[in-house]
């Protein structure tokens, strides 16, 4: 079977073993009632993707800025099949309790997730959080714990899992055998991406609440890069670059070849280059995973070239007969020696089926195919009352493991991690930075009583 025909027949075939690619229409019958937690730039645009596959009622928008939220209501109202206006609001506890959900979509900045993500599942909805699920790791676990007691279907946004191109490299590269035996993994990230320069200190604009914008995190002085979509420039409200782009891709590598959790985790780096900008991320890291039977090696440098300028946000999966490399673009695989056949894969576009795919504004265009396959994913798994492809248990293995890499930076060790138990093996000190303070009179949640 060659490529275009495995794009059109096996790409389907496969959503039937969950991997989440687009299975059809729903045999829903009644329009499900969504509200939406977080209506920035990437909120709307993921949330569009659902508006194209299913006439999905979107009845509330929650946000903190009310320009934004305004904007949001009439562009959803313009897009959605009843064309209603949602209701708005700016404080999410209010909209949970006012309103009937089905679906709760969470695209705030990430340390709202957790609390938002909780309160959403104890209403009664199912929830689709955007990456990362937790800024830190008991966030994670409590999520974990409130899905599951509360038996909601939870998807997390890290649609790599349903990616065509990514489908078909996973089961014409990796199943089929060609890499042989594999024995390394590398993921990076050598985007331009940190924040540079020291904008000064200033009130925060009249339509945005930054109290309830600050939330759980600590309240630090307001400026421009905050809002919108700067705040992550600041470990108070992100897990920086491998919180950010490092989640998207050792997840994906995760998925491809079959991995649960690290056993240990050590990480160096720091601001190695830059030390004059207000941004206090990282713009150097290397993180190693150690799976046991196989080492996965994240880089980032917000500086300089790129190993491989063809893959600057990719992963590479080296075995004896073989490499993958893979990105959210394409993939490659090159045989080892004159051995076997090099095979390429691109990214799925559906203009013709979804043309405004191409004029919407801030629209990441390689990524509408899959994000469309992902929410269909988890629209099968509401029905059926099963786990969708990135369930919120794989969200938070992921992401745990992207903040214990921050945490072995932090203290210069390695960090051997019990699973089972949620806990660093032997060493108290790295224990006590699982959870973040929390901002009174926010309570940071505990996976023993949500």
């Amino acid at each position: 079977m060659d490529r275009r025909d495995f794009l059109k027949a096996g790409v389907a075939s496969v959503t039937l073993s969950g991997l989440g690619a687009y299975a059809g229409e729903s045999t829903q019958q009644k329009p499900r009632r969504v509200g939406i937690i977080g209506t920035g730039w990437y909120g709307k645009s993921a949330h569009f993707r659902l508006l194209q596959i299913e006439p999905v009622e979107v009845v509330a928008l929650c946000d903190v800025d009310k320009n934004m939220v305004a904007e949001a209501a009439e562009m959803i109202a313009a897009r959605q099949v009843s064309k209603n206006t949602p209701r708005t609001y700016g404080d999410y506890r209010e909209m949970l309790k006012r309103e009937k959900l089905d679906i709760v979509h969470i695209a705030t900045p990430d340390h709202w997730h957790a609390l938002a993500m909780i309160a959403a599942v104890k209403a009664g909805a199912d929830v689709y959080v955007e990456k990362p699920i937790s800024v830190d790791v008991v966030e994670g676990q409590a999520m974990l714990a409130a899905a599951r007691k509360y038996k909601r279907v939870v998807q997390v946004n890290m649609q790599r899992r349903s990616t065509p191109h990514l489908i078909e490299a996973r089961e014409n590269i990796i199943k089929a055998g060609k890499l042989g035996k594999i024995g390394h993994v590398e993921i990076c990230c050598y985007y331009p991406m940190r924040a540079r320069g020291n904008p000064p200190d200033t009130a925060p604009p009249e339509n945005l609440d930054y109290d309830m914008w600050t939330g759980p995190a600590p309240m630090r002085p307001y400026c421009s890069w905050k809002h919108p979509r700067g705040w992550r420039a600041f470990m108070e409200y992100s897990n920086g670059i491998i919180g950010d782009m490092g989640v998207h891709m050792l997840d994906m590598v995760r998925w491809l070849v079959d991995l649960g959790w690290p056993k240990t985790i050590s990480s160096s780096g720091g601001i190695l280059m830059d030390k004059e900008s207000r941004s206090n991320i990282s713009d150097t890291l290397v993180a190693t995973f150690d799976f046991g039977k196989l080492p996965v090696v994240w880089t980032h440098r917000t500086w300089g070239n790129p190993v491989d300028r063809e893959y600057p946000w990719a992963g590479f999966i080296y075995g004896d007969k073989g490499t993958l490399k893979a990105d959210v673009h394409k993939y490659d695989f090159i045989p080892r020696g004159r051995d076997g056949e090099k095979a390429h894969g691109d990214a799925l576009y559906e203009y013709e089926k979804y043309p405004e795919d191409k004029t919407e504004k801030d629209l990441e265009r390689h990524v509408a195919a899959p994000m469309r396959r992902h929410w269909r994913n988890f629209l099968d798994a509401i029905d059926s009352r099963g786990r969708p492809v990135c369930d919120i248990e794989e969200g938070y293995i992921t992401a745990a493991s992207c903040i214990l890499a921050n945490i072995s930076c932090k203290l210069g060790r390695s960090l051997a991690w019990d699973h089972e138990k949620g806990r660093v093996i032997d060493d108290d000190e790295a224990n006590s930075l699982l959870s973040r303070p929390y901002r009174q009179p926010w309570v940071h949640p505990d996976p023993r009583t949500v």
